[in-house]
């Protein structure tokens, strides 16, 4: 997967959303505001394949998850100007706290549409970074339609969870990181919804390494970029089925 320019809020001259530059930018940017989070390995695990396997703790990342990276490159990229009219997102809860704190260190407003769908664990992030919680329908329609009217109504800037040229180059991050502590890796597994954190991680990785696999894992009942890399084009599914509430996102043309 990698992630096409396709506007001019994305492009980079590369003909990508985001290169091997782009992500070590992004990776100066954030360092004052991001964990190093640690690799760890088992050896319990690896008798249980027969292969040795390392683990990315982004589980210890701030706000508890990789999205820190992209909300937080993407929210210090802005000029003061932009800046000042604050951010406004959609998410189901990770994106959206980790804007409300990113947002929080940089000192502006955020705006965050969640759907009434979504984990009170994770509201409960937001609201403790500060965030301004807007509720919205479940569905993907009236997240979007809900975010472009607060952007009418405040001028705040759209920090989108994946197709974002600055969301991609701050996930890349994780690729500078885990090869940096972990160099004999041959093979990355990454989750994959929106196609953020994939985009990001394959385009770091394969610039260090351009023999090393990229593996996409999602769930069956949610298996959307499987059927779209079958079908060469972007699908969507009427209706999803998984606890993981992260991974029910699609595609976009950028991570396409």
């Amino acid at each position: 997967m990698g992630s096409r320019d396709g506007s001019g809020d994305s492009s980079t001259g590369q003909g990508y959303a985001a290169d091997i530059d782009s992500i070590r930018e992004a990776q100066a940017r954030i360092a004052p505001y991001v964990h190093s989070t640690p690799v760890l390995s088992s050896t319990s695990i690896d008798a249980l394949v027969g292969k040795q396997l390392f683990f990315k703790c982004e589980c210890f990342q701030k706000a508890g998850a990789f999205k820190i990276r992209g909300a937080s490159n993407s929210i210090f990229a802005l000029d003061d100007e932009q800046a000042s009219k604050g951010v406004v997102t959609h998410s189901s809860g990770n994106h959206a706290a980790a804007v409300a704190l990113a947002a929080k260190l940089r000192g502006i407003p955020a705006h965050i549409v969640i759907p009434k769908n979504a984990p009170a664990c994770k509201v409960d992030n937001v609201k403790r970074y500060g965030g301004h919680i807007i509720w919205s329908d479940v569905s993907i329609e009236s997240r979007e339609s809900v975010c472009e009217r607060v952007q009418k109504e405040t001028g705040a800037v759209l920090i989108h969870p994946f197709n974002n040229k600055y969301t991609i180059s701050g996930q890349g991050t994780v690729s500078l990181e885990l090869l940096e502590q972990a160099p004999e890796i041959d093979t990355i597994i990454v989750p994959i919804s929106g196609g953020g954190l994939i985009s990001g991680v394959a385009i770091a990785a394969k610039a260090i390494n351009p023999s090393i696999r990229i593996l996409a894992a999602e769930p069956k009942g949610a298996d959307d970029s499987a059927q779209s890399k079958a079908a060469g084009r972007i699908i969507t599914l009427p209706s999803t089925n998984t606890i993981a509430d992260g991974l029910r996102a699609f595609l976009g043309d950028l991570t396409w």
